[in-house]
C-alpha cells in the first residue's frame, strides 16, 4: 500500500445539502423548510426549553440549596504501608520527597496520612493532614509528626 493509493472508506465522506440553490437542483425554492410556519422563517426554531411563550420550567421551579462542593480539600492520600516503602531512604518525609519517589502522582490540596498498615522506625513526618490512629501509630514507633 502506498500512499497515494489511500481512501477513505466508503460512506464516511459525505458532501453538505446544498439548498435553495434553484429549482432544477431539487432543493430550490422553500430550501427543504417545507411551507410557511414559524420554523420555515429565518431564526424561527426555539431551542430546547422553549415552552411557546409560557413561563419555562426552569425558571417557575424555586432555586434551593447550596453545595460547599466547590470548596472541599481533596488530598493526595498515603497510607502507613507506602510509608515502609520509603523508610529506610530518607530521614524527614515530606510531600515533596513522596511526589519524588512517586508513592505520590498528585500532591492536589495537600498530603493526608492514614493508618492502615504498621511502621516499625521512627521518623519525622511533614503533612497537611492526619488521621488519629496513623499518628498514634507513629508517635508509638518513637516518630514525630509536623502538620504544615
Amino acid at each position: 500500500m502506498k500512499i497515494h493509493e489511500l481512501k477513505p472508506a466508503p460512506g464516511s465522506k459525505k458532501k453538505p445539502k446544498r439548498v435553495g440553490r434553484g429549482l432544477g437542483s431539487g432543493h430550490g425554492r422553500y430550501a427543504t423548510k417545507g411551507l410557511k410556519g414559524q420554523k420555515s422563517r429565518s431564526g424561527g426554531a426555539k431551542g430546547a426549553g422553549f415552552e411557546g411563550g409560557q413561563m419555562p420550567l426552569q425558571r417557575r421551579l424555586p432555586k434551593r440549596g447550596f453545595s460547599n462542593a466547590l470548596f472541599k480539600k481533596e488530598y493526595a492520600i498515603v497510607n502507613l504501608e507506602d510509608l515502609n516503602k520509603i523508610i529506610d531512604e530518607v530521614d524527614i518525609i515530606t510531600p515533596e520527597t513522596l511526589l519524588q519517589k512517586g508513592i505520590i502522582k498528585d500532591l492536589k490540596d495537600g498530603l493526608k496520612i492514614l493508618g492502615n498498615g504498621e511502621i516499625n522506625k521512627s521518623i519525622t513526618i511533614k503533612t497537611n493532614a492526619i488521621s488519629k490512629s496513623a499518628l498514634q501509630k507513629i508517635q508509638s514507633a518513637g516518630g514525630k509528626v509536623e502538620v504544615i
